[in-house]
């Protein structure tokens, strides 16, 4: 069994912040947890802003596309992070954990506005989501 918190980052397109959500939390939270990322009505490709505004701060990219819910196995997850202002859908596990911390969309506004929303996904990754780690390891220790 897979001993790492799994966290699903959410959007509406998967080109922009949940891509970006998903390459910072591997990034940062390295072995820790495993992140991955959907939209829920997926682009079909990653913004090459998205792509410019991490590798400005280093961080790989290799790997990462665009895609929906669908592929996602929902009963693997820990955790779901909702970055839109959408609800998701009805149907989701029961012991999934979600997480509703909308940020705004770059998509269209330019380099400037990725920066943003990238340094805004950040500090949820480095303030919050180290805290939904530990809730989560200490929930899934105490479980029998």
């Amino acid at each position: 069994m897979n001993s790492k918190i799994r966290v699903a980052f959410i959007c509406l397109g998967n080109s922009c912040r949940s891509i970006m959500a998903e390459a910072l939390a591997r990034h940062f939270w390295g072995e820790r947890a495993s992140a991955v990322s959907a939209g829920l009505n997926p682009l079909g490709y990653v913004a090459a802003e998205t792509l410019e505004v991490l590798a400005e701060m280093g961080v790989p990219t290799a790997g990462l596309y665009s895609k929906g819910l669908a592929e996602l196995d929902l009963k693997d997850l820990h955790i779901m992070v909702n970055l839109t202002d959408y609800s998701l859908p009805r149907m989701l596990p029961p012991a999934l954990r979600v997480i509703q911390r909308p940020v705004r969309d770059p998509y269209g506004f330019g380099l400037e506005s990725y920066r943003r929303s990238r340094d805004d996904i950040l500090r949820l990754i480095r303030q919050e989501g180290e805290q939904w780690l530990a809730q989560s390891l200490g929930m899934r220790v105490k479980k029998p």
